[in-house]
């Protein structure tokens, strides 16, 4: 018998206005939840665990803008896609 969120549960919310310098993630991801809370604890004058749910794993973090950003990359070309799985292939 499952127990806890289902997978389309674990969400990641990242929120924050334009005014104030604080940014606010809730998050259910185990990768993201680990950064935060190792970078939290090197750096707690930037970014603070603020809650824990055990009961789902949820966390939630405050981090200053400015210390938190996405990375956006344009999909492969065709020709960039063969050669780079021609090298994974080679290795």
């Amino acid at each position: 018998m499952r127990t806890g969120p289902t997978k389309q549960e674990k969400t990641t919310e990242i929120y924050f206005d334009e005014k104030g310098p604080t940014i606010f993630i809730r998050t259910h991801n185990t990768d993201l939840k680990n950064r935060l809370t190792a970078y939290s604890r090197k750096h707690p004058a930037v970014c603070k665990l603020t809650d824990v749910d055990p009961d789902t794993g949820c966390k939630e973090f405050e981090i200053e803008k400015g210390r938190f950003s996405f990375r956006l990359t344009a999909p492969y070309r065709e020709e960039r896609r063969r050669a780079a799985s021609e090298a994974a292939k080679n290795e």
